[in-house]
């Protein structure tokens, strides 16, 4: 007896049961610029742990600076540096916001070897939410290297004897390396979308450092200046970031009111220097937005 064998049905499948699964609510575009912002901060994080001789570098030369150069005025008159009780004391503070300031000066370098090796081209080929997330990976790690330097600098200044401010004082120092640390990033990468290639970054680089160094209150107090000395010092942004943090040093007790500086053209307090840094920021980051969005676009 032959029986017909009846195929199974096909399992066809209704038309909506066809409909991809689409998310009902895809990801904010914040959302997504945060992911690619730590996504491409998280690499700059790992060529500095294949490559640490520049953080190395970075820190054992302010740790020698504040060593050498307290040993070589550690018979200085006393009072001959304001109210600091050594020149180690009154050097701190220069030698934090110089390391910071040189760290963020070189912010543009790894930017400007990805666009020389092709890395760029690929990241701005790519679909990112926003190109930006590109140069904010840049400055949130020079700004976390800056702090980090910031942090090694205070205890190894307290261990020569400079002391060590307050839980509000590492606070406010801590604000002020951000506040510098961000604008010169923000300049540094607006150079790296505009100069030809790494060579002039670093012929740029050379000669500003120097220059803004002696420039300022780092070295040597407004008073020991000629007259004209004293109001380029004073238009200089990094006095306005050492003065700060050296009250901090030699004041445990202090307030947004509190004299920091003597100025050509007036007296500067500790909230004025504050607004200073942030109205720096302010001028640096307008400045580079329309090299940005040309560089990006």
């Amino acid at each position: 007896m032959s029986g017909t064998v009846t195929p199974p049905k096909a399992n066809i499948m209704q038309p909506e049961a066809l409909k991809l699964n689409v998310v009902d609510n895809p990801p904010s575009v914040l959302s997504q610029l945060t992911q690619e912002t730590l996504a491409l901060t998280r690499r700059l994080f790992i060529q500095l742990q294949r490559r640490p001789s520049t953080l190395v570098a970075g820190i054992i030369q302010p740790v020698m600076w504040l060593f050498l150069f307290g040993a070589l005025f550690q018979n200085a008159p006393q009072g001959l540096f304001g109210n600091s009780h050594t020149y180690g004391q009154f050097l701190s503070a220069g030698v934090i916001v110089f390391t910071a300031f040189g760290g963020a000066l070189n912010a543009g370098l790894p930017v400007m070897f990805d666009r020389e090796f092709g890395f760029l081209n690929r990241l701005l080929v790519a679909p990112l939410a926003s190109r930006f997330s590109i140069v904010l990976a840049s400055a949130l790690f020079i700004v976390s290297q800056s702090l980090l330097q910031a942090a090694v600098i205070v205890v190894a200044a307290a261990f020569l004897g400079a002391g060590l401010p307050n839980i509000a004082g590492l606070g406010a120092i801590a604000l002020i390396v951000f506040l510098l640390a961000l604008g010169v990033t923000a300049l540094s990468l607006g150079l790296a979308f505009t100069l030809p290639g790494h060579i002039e970054l670093i012929a740029v680089i050379f000669v500003t450092n120097l220059p803004l160094l002696f420039a300022s209150t780092a070295l040597a107090p407004l008073s020991f200046m000629p007259q004209w000395l004293q109001v380029v010092a004073s238009l200089n942004p990094l006095s306005y970031a050492i003065e700060p943090i050296r009250y901090l040093y030699l004041h445990q007790d202090w307030g947004l009111n509190s004299l920091v500086m003597q100025a050509p053209w007036g007296d500067i307090t500790f909230g004025g220097a504050m607004l200073i840094l942030l109205g720096f920021n302010v001028v640096a980051l307008l400045s580079i937005q329309p090299l940005l969005r040309r560089s990006l676009a």
